[in-house]
């Protein structure tokens, strides 16, 4: 083979693993979702960390947040209450979906079934996030994932011939 050749399926295979490590094993079936704010915007956007104890943002900050936070999509409140300095509402979707949203005043309880942009509470003070920014994060089977991609904000991937 000649090197050419071969620096190129060096290069094909390298770029084609460079789909978001946020996005290892969703597949086509995965579930498509809402923002709990409509109109906002990203502030921080998510990172993934290298491993399970590793720095990184495992969620996404998203504002201006005026108000109500809204369910990103059906499930069960798992959790409605206060960690450390904040609110925090937890949405379990099924089928190892799981999203929580912080810091928040919630207006619902565990056990609550939610619908997609049903009210979860108002956006409340404290965490990581700057005030008037809410933290969206999602897990499946226990994986922190990128929400963007669940919310249609992130195109695919898509690799284009060279030369």
């Amino acid at each position: 083979m000649p090197r050419s050749r071969l620096v190129l399926a060096v290069m094909i295979v390298f770029f084609a693993a460079l789909t978001s490590p946020s996005d290892e094993g969703l597949g086509e079936d995965r579930p498509s979702w809402t923002l709990p704010v409509p109109g906002a915007s990203v502030l921080r956007p998510f990172e993934a960390p290298a491993h399970d104890y590793a720095a990184g943002h495992r969620g996404i900050d998203i504002g201006p947040v005026d108000g109500t936070v809204l369910s990103p999509a059906d499930g069960i409140v798992a959790f409605a209450g206060t960690v450390v300095d904040r609110g925090v509402v937890t949405v379990d979707h099924g089928d190892g979906w799981v999203t929580s949203v912080e810091p928040i005043d919630p207006s619902v309880a565990a056990r609550d079934v939610v619908s997609a942009g049903d009210p979860l509470g108002t956006i409340g003070l404290g965490g990581h996030a700057p005030p008037g920014a809410l933290h969206v994060s999602v897990r499946h089977d226990g994986q922190y994932v990128n929400p963007l991609v669940l919310m249609g904000r992130v195109p695919r991937a898509v690799l284009l011939p060279c030369c």
